[in-house]
């Protein structure tokens, strides 16, 4: 028996008009629209399209956008000095700086600039740490994304086994720390870790986040768990691109119990927790509930 599809397009359409409701209530009640700032350096096409994506729900939610195009040889400290301005900006109440960055530019201290407060990407090292010891704070959106499609199948993880493939700062880590918080028993698998299938097998909840296309197979999953494919892969089919995911979604859709397709899976869940984070920086921003 095939797998129920988790549709995150749908899930996340809903969501969007929640936003958009909630978003129109907060400028009647305080007089206040919540704005994200989207600074994209640089000219890179994949870059370009998420940008789009994104500028395009903000509309969609309501919400005031600001893009900021800057040559791909900006210096550092001109990117700098507009996140400063941006944090002064109380129109501003999302910051989002678009990855990947020029050679010339330090991720690491762009992203650590953006004041935590405005931090909707939830990739600075506050939220980061307030996420792992289960304070407030901005939760990556993708993994936020996942784990609202998870609980639309299960209301409950209490005791069940999590694996997430993946550790990096912007999934794998935020996910699994997310899946403790559900009182899952969660494990992290990564490159290094042996017997990758054996380990998929125990999961009642697989996240796949590790940038390998069609890497899980359906011998690799548990019948009836909860697959999460995070992946967002482009191949080459016959001479055609084609977008595939970390998952083999036509082996693993005849073993789980549900699962996220590729794409309008987790991709639009994404951008719909960008424009939730925004309004909830505004409400905070603001003293709203």
């Amino acid at each position: 028996m095939s797998a129920t599809i988790i549709d995150g397009f749908a899930v996340a359409a809903g969501l969007r008009e929640k936003i958009a409701a909630d978003a129109a209530a907060l400028k009647a009640s305080h007089g206040v629209t919540p704005g994200l700032a989207v600074v994209l350096v640089g000219e890179d096409p994949a870059s370009a399209v998420y940008v789009r994506n994104k500028l395009k729900a903000t509309a969609e939610c309501g919400l005031k956008s600001l893009e900021f195009k800057l040559p791909a040889e900006t210096p550092e400290a001109e990117v700098l000095a507009l996140v400063e301005r941006l944090n002064a900006d109380p129109a501003v109440h999302g910051i989002l700086v678009q990855l990947p960055l020029p050679k010339q530019i330090d991720a690491d201290k762009v992203l650590g600039l953006i004041h935590p407060d405005k931090d909707v990407d939830g990739f600075h090292p506050l939220n980061a740490g307030r996420l792992s010891v289960g304070l407030p704070g901005f939760v990556p959106c993708t993994p936020r994304g996942s784990q609202i499609l998870i609980d639309g199948v299960t209301s409950d993880l209490s005791g069940k086994h999590a694996v997430v493939i993946g550790r990096s700062n912007i999934v794998g880590k935020p996910m699994a720390q997310l899946l403790l918080q559900k009182n899952a028993t969660v494990t992290i698998a990564h490159s290094r870790t042996k017997d990758l299938p054996a380990v998929c097998r125990t999961a009642d909840v697989l996240v796949a986040a590790v940038g390998r296309p069609l890497m899980v197979k359906g011998d690799w999953i548990k019948p009836g768990a909860i697959v999460i494919d995070v992946g967002i892969n482009r191949i080459e089919v016959d001479g055609k691109g084609k977008i595939v995911g970390d998952v083999d979604f036509d082996s693993a859709v005849e073993v789980a119990g549900a699962i996220t397709p590729v794409p309008r899976g987790v991709g639009p869940m994404t951008i719909a927790c960008l424009m939730l984070n925004t309004l909830d920086s505004a409400r905070r921003a603001v003293g709203a509930s």
